[in-house]
C-alpha cells in the first residue's frame, strides 16, 4: 500500500491555498483551526485528523486524491473501480449532495483506518 508523506500532502495543500492568493490565515478561519496548525501541516510536521483534511479539502475546492497523492483521478475511473460493468451506476443529483458528502466521509474514515491496521 502507498505510504503518506505528509510533507509532500502540506505541500500540495500550501500550493492550492497560494494558488488562490490567500493567507494562512484565511484558509485557517475557514476550516476552523488555528493558524499555527495549518502551518505545521503545510510543512508534514503535524497530522491532522480527517475531520481537518475534509474540511481543507472542501475550503480550498479540492480533491481528496489531488492532495493526498497529487493526481486527480476522474471521478469516472473512481466509480468503474468499485462496480461491475453488468451493474449500471446511476449519478448523484444535486439534491444528493449531502448524501454523497457523507458516504464520501465514511470512505476517508476506512480508508484511515486500513492505513493504521498496516
Amino acid at each position: 500500500m502507498k505510504e503518506l508523506d505528509y510533507s509532500k500532502m502540506g505541500m500540495r495543500i500550501r500550493q492550492v491555498r497560494k494558488a488562490k492568493g490567500w493567507s494562512q490565515d484565511v484558509l485557517a478561519k475557514k476550516c476552523g483551526i488555528s493558524m499555527s496548525f495549518l502551518g505545521h501541516i503545510e510543512r508534514g510536521t503535524r497530522i491532522m485528523s480527517l475531520e481537518t483534511f475534509v474540511s481543507i479539502c472542501g475550503a480550498l475546492e479540492a480533491g481528496a486524491d489531488e492532495l493526498l497523492w497529487g493526481a486527480v483521478l476522474p471521478s469516472e475511473a473512481v466509480l468503474d473501480m468499485f462496480h461491475s460493468p453488468d451493474v449500471p451506476v446511476k449519478k448523484a443529483s444535486a439534491g444528493k449532495q449531502a448524501d454523497s458528502y457523507s458516504m464520501y466521509v465514511k470512505i476517508m474514515k476506512s480508508v484511515a483506518e486500513i492505513m493504521n491496521e498496516a
